[in-house]
């Protein structure tokens, strides 16, 4: 009988079935060991324009698709995602994404040491181009 499946093996004086399932043990380890590799590697990966935000206390902001992200850095330096643009260009740059994206949301991230005007100048942009959906963003305080 060639297709039975009972060894017979007689070395410990009784009949042992061979084992027919996969020993996932080593799977599950090198799966854990990437998981793990992945998630202390991710926050690295992310890109940005720095700049230091006001700490305040307020309710996360709450988004039903992907905001466009607006950054006012010091020394009136203004980036639409992470390319900077010219101050100058600021106002047909938003006048365009309106166009394509009616409606859109807009993150305003200034840094806390602009001037106040700046900030104006960039949300006088915003309304200018038909962009009012506007939420400012802040960090909250360290100490709680």
């Amino acid at each position: 009988m060639a297709g039975h499946l009972l060894s017979t093996r007689k070395s410990s004086g009784f009949k042992r079935q061979v084992m027919g399932e996969i020993n996932v043990t080593p799977f599950v380890d090198v799966m854990l060991v990437l998981l793990i590799v992945f998630m202390i590697s991710a926050p690295l990966l992310t890109q940005g324009v720095q700049v230091a935000l006001p700490e305040v206390e307020n309710a996360p902001i709450k988004q039903e698709e992907d905001p466009i992200t607006l950054t006012l850095k010091r020394g009136n330096r203004v980036y639409i995602q992470e390319q900077e643009v010219p101050m100058k260009e600021l106002t047909s740059r938003l006048k365009a994404i309106q166009q394509a994206k009616s409606g859109a949301a807009i993150l305003l991230r200034a840094d806390k040491n602009v001037a106040y005007g700046q900030v104006m100048e960039v949300m006088a942009a915003l309304q200018t181009s038909g962009l009012v959906d506007v939420g400012l963003v802040t960090e909250p305080p360290k100490g709680k």
